[in-house]
């Protein structure tokens, strides 16, 4: 089953870049079908301690019978306080690929697709909680909607499609992808596939609040992380990839400010083991088409 929920991406060169001790703890806080915890399981020695996160309760079935690992139906935002109510301060490694699970994108009930017309605009990562998709549609104002697309979306007629919107919404229900698709038919501009690509993508950022939660897991590495111990983030998009690399870099999201007595900037927490990200390769791509946005980025404690 977990083969066909997620294939992992760039699973090599992950599990490489994490220099796996025999006996350390890791995280992998975004577990889907499980592919990169097994091979980090493959390296770790009996002593060896794994701890997965997903908020989505689907992930929970494809957690392997094994002792050394611990299953966590959380947002990985919450990885720090999960960890101490353990008793563990800090770990050996801690993995996050940032990429929407292929399960979740085959499953038309869940709404991440444009491919399933009748779906319901949901785009829930994790079903407890209560905004959707359609609530976004159905609620925000042409302000926040514009403001979203543009931000998230990188939509480039993000105004026009916010004003369509909110025009149509007043005369019919938008509730399912075939209805949002025909309200906002007017303001579609180039290739719709990819238009579209980039409004629903811009929707599930918001419904998750994956900037949100991505910002809080980079501000707890520094405190998460043993010293020598590597923090591995893949990224699909621009927007996240930004946010790695710049945290990973300066080791904060503030401008560092220069103390006023003698000049000196904050230490950097990080030592950046990939100046540039690493990609997948032309084979993997061509196996796995969805792996071809990927970027892996690498830090290591002090």
């Amino acid at each position: 089953m977990s083969q066909q929920y997620h294939i992992p991406v760039l699973l090599s060169e992950t599990i490489t870049s994490l220099q796996i001790k025999k006996g350390g703890t890791y995280v992998d806080c975004t577990f889907g079908g499980g592919g990169h915890s097994k091979a980090i399981l493959s390296v770790l020695g009996e002593t060896g301690r794994l701890l997965v996160f997903d908020q989505d309760a689907d992930a929970r079935q494809n957690v392997p019978e094994d002792p050394r690992i611990s299953f966590f139906q959380y947002n990985f935002r919450h990885v720090q306080r999960i960890l101490r109510l353990h008793n563990i301060d800090a770990v050996d490694g801690i993995l996050a690929d940032l990429g929407v699970s292929s399960h979740q994108f085959d499953e038309a009930g869940r709404g991440f697709s444009t491919r399933f017309n009748d779906a319901l605009l949901d785009m829930r990562m994790d079903q407890r909680q209560e905004l959707t998709a359609a609530n976004i549609i159905e609620t925000f104002s042409e302000q926040s909607l514009h403001k979203l697309f543009e931000q998230y979306g990188e939509v480039t007629n993000a105004k026009t499609l916010a004003k369509t919107i909110i025009q149509q919404r007043q005369l019919t229900p938008v509730k399912t992808v075939h209805e949002f698709r025909t309200a906002v038919a007017s303001a579609v501009k180039g290739n719709p596939n990819k238009y579209f690509a980039q409004v629903f993508q811009a929707l599930r950022i918001v419904v998750n609040d994956e900037m949100g939660a991505l910002e809080e897991l980079l501000r707890q590495l520094p405190s998460l992380l043993k010293k020598g111990g590597r923090a591995a983030i893949i990224t699909f998009h621009s927007i996240e990839d930004r946010l790695v690399k710049n945290f990973f870099r300066s080791g904060g999201f503030d401008e560092a400010v220069p103390d006023s007595l003698f000049g000196t900037r904050p230490e950097n927490p990080f030592i950046l083991i990939t100046k540039k990200p690493i990609l997948p390769s032309a084979i993997e791509i061509r196996e796995n088409p969805r792996s071809r946005s990927a970027k892996l980025r690498v830090a290591e404690r002090k």
